[in-house]
């Protein structure tokens, strides 16, 4: 519940804080006092209802709302303001309702003078009070002035001692009366303490709030017979007596400056304070007036006149908040919005007070035109101040930054009108006093003649600066009150304490509206200004006095001589404690003094510069904090700064941006990176400032200057490939009937025609940059069917960056490439893998750049990548993301392998415009015949872009800011044709939808997006599981993101394809994957929440122009739309960029490590230079020369580069051989991998995950720390934690049985842990978004899970490595390893297990007696028939659950395993058969007699036993319903020695269809004996499928004749094993 002023409350719905507004919280509105409306502040009430109704018009939400108020004359216009329904809710009490009845005195007083006229009135007013005080009652007597209090109490007292009744006066003792006496002798008051023992007393607003609460205690408890106060007594406290008197009706307005009679509506407030309910029977009113006023108030006391609206005065400001706030976009929904006010409701039933003819109000009875010329008079007055933008011919209002902050802020229309005549880029802080000064929120403080002495003291004594206007003019009052407040002065006259209270709340605000002002003006050194001056008005400090005076704990003698001494806060950092003591002549202070030094916050500022372009420069800035948190002093929170880049030649500021320092990262020391781009001019300037300032403290600033004195701009860029005016090619120049039937259209679009020859005819490299949209797949077509002309034996591969575009090529490849010309079309990422034979039966290989990357490494032996005769990249601008390392070395290693095996491979490069194509082309050997990079204006549909800024810190809200906007341009630009909105996150996805849906619901057809039957709609909306989706379909309105299932998003796509939803919001990864365009693309926001950083981050700008892309459909539109809606800081950015092409720089660097050791491990660098010799290939090279400052190299000399290059390659190869991967030779040159380098580069995996597994693997790990150890790979670094996803790890942590380090909640590897637990638990989820996570996570995890086992096994380690093996079975089954395998059993829960323990309990002759508590039990007892499983379970489970369950049951892999083992005995090689179950053999028939020290060979005959199998062919598919992705079944083979724990061999065996032999190679023992070995059959897909064997060895003395171990070797190879 919230209690608030109507001011108040308008600041808060002002601004459009989004989704967690306070306003959309909001159930129920009270308004008390609403009779208020008729007076000044009537207006702010009039907003507030009008903004309320609706928005509950618009969000369909109900908020309910209670008007409060004395009795009304016209009660019926105001319950129709307040939307209330006569019928129901109007209750209307009038005077005869008053709980306690009330006699009224009106009393008019004749007089000739005005002496005459006050002194009668004084008599009049004592002889009414001493009557009442005499029969025992309290009475008030309410004046009109503060001093008058005073006047009339000392007037009162000094009648009563005259005429010697002060006896009936005097306060009667009471039980606390002593207590309350001390009070009031100790009050600063010196009227108060001086009348109280007489029984009188004052109130007014004026007093300090203590003395306040005091007088209105002792008048509740009857201490004080008589009080005298002003009106606001009766409006603020509620405290009744049993008599009131009104002394006069005369008022002093501020504003007119002049006398006005007192309002009705005071008189009835005052007279409601007469007569106490608990006490009196009836209470008593007198009004004392001039005898003219008397009849004035009997009329208005007995007929009431009806209360009028007030809001045309303020009406600039209000329209104003509405279009800031964006409710109020255009003339139109301007006069809708006046209906919803009272001034509406009272225009309509008194059309002449408003200046409405009669004649006017018949012809036009609602009002419209009227209303209308309102709003269009506003409209041009608010356009001339420049707060809005008015565009009279469409009538479109748009919201300036002027505007923004005139109503966050709160401040009028005419203030800024002041501001914009006075203020601009060169103003001192005396100016500015002077400027806000004149602000229109001062207006109603005046001088009063008493004050004018005490002002001019004070202007002597506290002003610091020129007060112009001097004390007889207000500003100049207003001036000398706010500095005399800023130097802490003292004030006497209680008058200048309220206004100095007054000035000082209002100037705060005002000079924070005005650095606002100033920032978005760009003025470095008034931007400066103003925030120190905004500090200094909240600290009540100058700025030039020591910052430490912000501590009140140290003492005021102390902060003197610091600034005496002249000791700055980096002199004091610098000295000990004990010499500052010295210094201060007090030895203690100086440990206090340290302290609060420390804990000024202060920063430590480093840039980097990277040059993008000639003119546009990239600043990488690492924030550092340098102080002690302390939450006395800074809070729990942070501490928020403002920083800007300033150049000081040109006083202006090219970046600003808000920042906070959390409190954890100060205590950690962490560092924060800002990342924003600054415009640099030609010829360069000398210098610019990067200026952080606190938000909060005085004299916390830090300074950061970007040096330009060794920055090389990069190259100009090389001009673009014109578009030649050619005729359009027709198909038939392919020259093949079956190629030319896969197209739809007659003729090639201009630049497949430019370009045909050259791919389709040549076997050059080929270079494309073209537009998004403009038919770049057709090219990649042209040169895969030249390959299949020309080379038809070899391979074609196609490279796309993401899995969706493989997905798309492939479902539309497998149709057109595969069915109708026949050629085999294969698919390659990480969610599939095919067997090796269709990869090489494959023509055409479809893949992501990783998993080519992974399966290239080793393309000495594989000799399908030796077929490969063209590699065609898409999008390789990709480049220059954070996985473009992948594309260079693709390229890279493609060229080292053609040059090795001499057959040349040609590379097709795709990309958008590039601004460097000419780099791009040298490096993949393209010369001027194959590069084409046209400019991005080329597109066959020509697009029309629209940037918009919008301002505001906080992602949330400026997200929310943008709904409005993004509505009217699907209005302006594409009522009736498709429209997608890309957003950065799947939540914005769902914000969007139903912010848009609010929209739709105050239009006339809201579901006018919607182009299909409702009925058919409906149905299709059974089929959806998504619970936002079916909402959002009603509408016309699609969502579309990753989180979605699988059928949710086809259905979504082809609902859109087929125009029959027209919005479609998508994430941003929609914009690659799926290539539907559309009329209209809006893009909601250009920054995503980067979960490693914890921050919002930009899109890269290839995204936004792939996002743009989708905008205009070549069949249908001549034009499409975008519409940009970007941070406003960033507008001048994207308006650059997004004409002008963006340069690709490489970021091979930050991964070169990972890139180096794959190429070591595979054998093509073996030394220094060879390292040295390799990044030469790249595109990091060719980048390297041509922006060195990108790449912070210096110079570009040839001996620079060198040198540049060798310790790049020194550094990584010294990482690498930390993190164990890699051997430097003795020489210091020569180079060879280690097992945990071929590792990591055969797994995929980054080295520092491989030296984690090194530091932390043990010879026995459990599975617990082994599911630590797996998270904590590098590779889950990137895993998001979003906002608020802390809490839900910390609440997930609960469900789940391994604990976690709770103070980890925000990190990637905790989330990884909890994801993984949760998995194993089968617990629920928080949010869908956890639901993909969860899927990311395991994608991933057994690839790092069989790089954990490899370690374990070069090691050695028995223990670990079961584990491990246990650990992947718990990942694809989705089930601790303690619980029972049954329960892998789809259906089958816990509650279901007792089923099988009591099963067969004697009744049935089985091949399995027993209770069942595995998997084998039950194979066993179910005998591969159904109908046995089946009466298990039927009567807990559903029979389409038990197929299920069968289904899953009767693919469960049986093994049947036999042994021989091979070797040498007595100089023959034999073969003998190992006994199996040694149970019932005589013990030594069980020992296999073997020589020691010498290599043998088991083999291993694993054979699958049929039982209750569909015959056919099995699929070698795992059944893992709780996997995200399809697993191959298959095996490990473990022989270890359990006595010493150790592991003797490992070797993974693939899907056993049939059988299947395999074969372990070991050493025997160097000591002869008896040893007992034991093979196990691990699964690496089911848990409970694992058989183990003990193998008994007699181990002989090595006997002389035994041939050495090669030869036994030699004989087993012709074997053929």
């Amino acid at each position: 519940m919230l209690v608030t002023t109507p001011e108040k409350w308008d600041v808060v719905t002002r601004k459009s804080v989004g989704d967690v507004a306070l306003s959309q919280i909001v159930k129920l509105l009270i308004l008390d006092e609403v009779h208020l409306l008729h007076e000044d502040r009537g207006p702010v009430l009039e907003s507030l209802v009008a903004r309320t109704l609706r928005q509950v018009e618009s969000t369909q939400s109900m908020i309910r709302i209670l008007g409060l108020s004395a009795t009304l004359p016209n009660y019926l216009d105001v319950a129709t303001f307040l939307r209330v329904n006569p019928y129901i809710g109007l209750f209307y009490f009038d005077g005869r309702f008053r709980p306690v009845p009330l006699g009224q005195t009106f009393i008019g007083i004749k007089a000739t003078n005005k002496v005459q006229q006050l002194n009668n009135m004084d008599e009049v007013c004592y002889q009414n009070v001493l009557k009442q005080v005499t029969a025992g009652h309290q009475v008030m007597v309410f004046v009109h002035a503060r001093n008058a209090t005073v006047r009339t109490a000392m007037a009162l007292l000094e009648k009563a001692k005259n005429n010697g009744h002060i006896c009936y006066f005097l306060p009667s003792q009471g039980a606390d009366f002593g207590h309350l006496e001390k009070q009031v002798h100790k009050s600063r008051n010196k009227q108060l303490r001086e009348m109280f023992p007489d029984g009188f007393s004052i109130h007014h607003a004026g007093m300090l709030r203590q003395d306040r609460s005091l007088v209105e205690n002792l008048f509740s408890r009857g201490y004080i017979k008589v009080l005298v106060c002003t009106a606001t007594l009766a409006w603020g406290v509620n405290l009744p007596a049993h008599a009131v008197i009104i002394k006069g009706t005369q008022i002093y307005a501020a504003k007119r400056g002049s006398f006005v009679d007192l309002g009705i509506l005071d008189v009835m407030q005052i007279f409601g304070r007469a007569g106490r309910p608990q006490f009196d029977k009836f209470g008593e009113g007198v009004i004392i007036t001039t005898h003219d006023k008397l009849s004035h108030y009997l009329t208005l006391l007995t007929q009431q006149n009806p209360i009028e609206s007030q809001f045309l005065e303020s009406l600039a400001d209000n329209l104003n908040a509405e279009i800031a706030l964006g409710t109020v976009t255009n003339v139109e929904e301007a006069v809708k919005w006046i209906s919803y006010t009272y001034l509406y409701v009272r225009m309509r039933a008194n059309p002449l007070v408003y200046g409405i003819s009669h004649k006017a109000y018949q012809m036009d009875p609602s009002l419209e035109k009227h209303r209308e010329q309102l709003v269009i008079e506003v409209g041009r007055k608010l356009d001339k101040a420049r707060m809005i933008r008015f565009e009279e011919r469409t009538g479109f209002f748009s919201s300036t930054d002027l505007g923004r902050i005139a109503s966050h802020y709160y401040i009028k229309y005419s203030t800024i009108e002041t501001f914009n005549e006075l203020f601009d880029a060169h103003k001192t802080e005396g100016d500015i006093l002077a400027i806000v000064s004149k602000a229109e929120e001062f207006e109603q403080v005046k001088v009063r003649e008493e004050e004018i002495e005490e002002l001019e003291a004070l202007l002597s004594d506290f002003c610091e600066l020129p007060a112009p206007g001097g004390v007889e003019n207000s500003y100049g009052k207003i001036n000398i009150l706010l500095q005399t407040y800023i130097s802490r002065g003292e004030m006497d006259s209680f008058s200048l304490i309220s206004d100095s209270a007054y000035v000082a709340q209002n100037a705060a605000r005002i000079v924070r509206a005005l650095f606002e002002v100033a920032l978005r003006k760009r003025w470095p050194a008034m931007t400066y200004r103003l925030l120190n001056l905004s500090k200094a008005i909240d600290k009540r400090l100058w700025g030039w006095v020591s910052p430490l005076r912000q501590f009140s704990s140290l003492p005021p003698h102390i902060l003197v001589k610091l600034e005496q001494k002249n000791l700055t806060i980096d002199k004091l950092k610098d000295m000990r404690k004990d010499e500052i003591g010295h210094m201060l002549h007090h030895v203690n202070i100086g440990l206090k003094v340290k302290q609060c030094v420390h804990q000024i916050p202060s920063i430590i500022m480093e840039a980097t510069i990277q040059p993008i372009t000639r003119t546009v420069l990239r600043v990488r800035l690492s924030i550092t904090s340098d102080f002690k948190w302390s939450d006395q002093v800074h809070g729990t929170g942070g501490e928020p700064w403002w920083i800007w880049v300033e150049d000081p030649t040109n006083d202006h500021i090219y970046h600003s941006e808000y920042f906070i320092i959390q409190k954890k990262q100060v205590i950690a020391r962490e560092t924060q990176l800002l990342v924003f781009t600054i415009p640099i001019f030609e010829p360069l300037p000398s210098q610019y400032y990067i200026r952080a300032v606190s938000d909060r403290w005085l004299g916390a600033e830090a300074v950061c200057i970007i040096n330009f004195q060794h920055l090389i701009l990069p190259e100009r860029h090389p001009p673009h490939t014109e578009l030649l005016d050619l005729q359009p090619l027709p198909i038939t120049a392919l020259g093949h009937p079956e190629y030319e039937a896969l197209y739809k259209f007659t003729h090639f679009n201009p630049i497949q025609t430019q370009i045909f020859h050259t791919v389709y005819h040549t076997d050059c490299n080929v270079l494309l940059g073209a537009p998004t949209g403009s038919g770049k797949t057709v090219a990649a077509e042209l040169a895969i069917f030249r390959v299949f002309n020309n080379y038809p034996t070899s391979k074609a591969v196609y490279i796309a960056p993401l899995k969706a575009l493989v997905r798309e090529r492939i479902e539309d490849w497998k149709i057109r490439i595969e069915e109708k010309l026949g050629k085999k079309v294969v698919e390659l990422t990480g969610d599939v893998t095919p067997d090796m034979r269709s990869i090489a039966q494959a023509d055409l290989i479809v893949t992501t750049p990783e998993k080519w990357d992974g399966v290239s490494r080793s393309w000495q032996n594989r000799s399908y990548v030796q077929k490969v005769s063209i590699l065609i990249i898409d999008e390789i601008h990709l480049l220059g993301d954070e996985r473009g390392p992948v594309l260079e070395v693709i390229v890279s290693r493609t060229n080292f392998i053609s040059s090795h095996t001499e057959k040349p491979v040609r590379v097709v490069g795709l990309s958008t415009a590039l601004a460097n194509a000419r780099d791009l082309a040298d490096w993949l050997n393209i010369n001027q015949m194959g590069l084409f990079n046209f400019r991005p204006s080329v597109r066959p549909v020509p697009l029309e872009v629209h940037i918009q800024g919008f301002p505001g810190q906080h992602y949330c809200p400026r997200m929310a800011s943008m709904n409005k906007p993004a509505f009217q341009a699907i209005r302006s630009h594409s009522p009736a044709k498709p429209v997608l909105i890309f957003v950065s996150s799947r939540r914005q996805t769902r914000l969007t939808a139903l912010e848009l849906i609010a929209f739709l619901a105050t239009e006339d057809d809201p579901k006018q997006w919607l182009n299909m039957d409702e009925r058919e709609m409906n149905v299709i909306i059974r089929t959806i599981r998504e619970s936002n989706l079916k909402l959002t379909l009603a509408f016309g309105i699609g969502i579309h993101h990753a989180g979605l299932h699988e059928r949710d998003r086809k259905t979504v796509e082809e609902l859109f394809v087929n125009c029959k939803i027209q919005v479609l919001i998508a994430t941003s990864t929609l914009a690659w994957g799926v290539n539907f365009p559309a009329h209209l693309v809006i893009v909601k926001g250009t920054e995503f929440y980067d979960g490693k950083t914890r921050r919002y981050v930009d899109y890269p700008i290839t995204d936004v122009l792939q996002m743009m892309g989708r905008a205009g459909r070549p069949q249908f539109d001549d034009q499409g739309k975008a519409v940009i809606l970007v941070h406003d800081i960033k507008k001048d950015f994207y308006k650059k960029f997004l004409y002008e092409p963006f340069p690709v720089e490489s970021s091979l660097l930050d991964v070169l490590s990972d890139h180096l050791n794959a190429e070591i491990a595979a054998g093509t660098i073996t030394s220094k230079q060879d390292a040295m010799d390799y990044i030469t290939w790249t595109y990091f090279f060719r980048r390297l020369i041509m922006n060195p400052s990108y790449y912070n190299l210096d110079d570009v000399s040839h001996d620079n580069v060198n040198k540049f290059l060798s310790n790049l390659v020194e550094k990584s190869l010294i990482d690498l051989e930390y993190s164990y991967c890699i051997k430097i030779g003795e020489d210091d040159r020569s180079i060879e991998p280690l097992t945990h380098g071929r590792v990591a580069s055969y797994y995929y995996l980054k080295h520092p995950t491989v030296r984690m597994f090194k530091d932390r693997l043990k010879p026995e790990c459990s599975v617990e720390e082994l599911l630590s150890i797996l998270t904590d790979a590098e590779e889950y670094a990137d895993l998001p934690v979003r906002h608020n996803e802390d809490q839900m790890n910390s609440e997930l942590a609960k469900l789940v049985p391994v604990e976690v380090n709770p103070h980890s909640f925000d990190s990637s590897h905790t989330k990884t842990h909890l994801l993984m637990q949760a998995h194993f638990e089968r617990a629920v989820l928080p949010c869908p978004d956890y639901v993909t996570d969860t899927k990311t996570v395991l994608d991933q995890s057994i690839r790092i899970c069989q790089a954990m086992l490899d370690v374990a096994a070069y090691q050695g380690w028995l223990v670990t490595a079961l584990n491990i093996t246990s650990l992947i079975q718990m990942l694809i089954q989705g089930r601790w390893i303690h619980d029972s395998s049954l329960l892998t059993i789809p259906n089958i829960e816990y509650h279901h297990l007792h089923l099988f323990r009591k099963w067969n309990e004697g009744k049935r002759k089985g091949s399995y007696q027993g209770p069942i508590e595995c998997l084998p039990e039950l194979i066993a007892a179910c005998d591969g028939k159904e109908k046995i499983f089946a009466s298990m379970v039927e009567c807990d489970l559903h029979s389409t659950h038990v197929t299920q369950a069968w289904n899953f049951l009767s693919h469960l892999p049986v093994i049947e395993v036999n042994m021989i083992i091979k070797g040498c005995w007595n100089d023959t090689v034999q073969e003998l058969p190992v006994p199996m179950l040694s149970t019932s053999m005589r013990d030594d028939k069980k020992w296999m007699q073997l020589y020691a020290d010498q290599e043998y060979v088991f083999q291993i005959t694993l054979q699958r036993m049929h039982f209750g199998y569909p015959k056919g062919k099995q699929d070698s598919k795992a059944i893992a319903p709780r996997f995200p992705k399809s697993k191959d079944e298959g095996w490990f083979l473990i022989l270890g020695e359990v006595d010493r724990k150790e592991l003797v061999a490992l070797k993974r065996v693939g899907f056993v269809r049939k059988q299947n032999v395999a074969t372990l190679a070991f050493y025997t023992p160097e000591t002869p004996g008896k040893y007992i070995y034991t093979l196990y059959l691990m699964s690496d897909s089911y848990l409970g499928m694992d058989q183990q064997y003990d193998i008994y060895l007699n181990i002989l003395p090595r006997s002389t004749s035994a041939q050495v171990n090669t030869e036994v070797s030699d004989a087993l190879n012709d074997m053929g094993l």
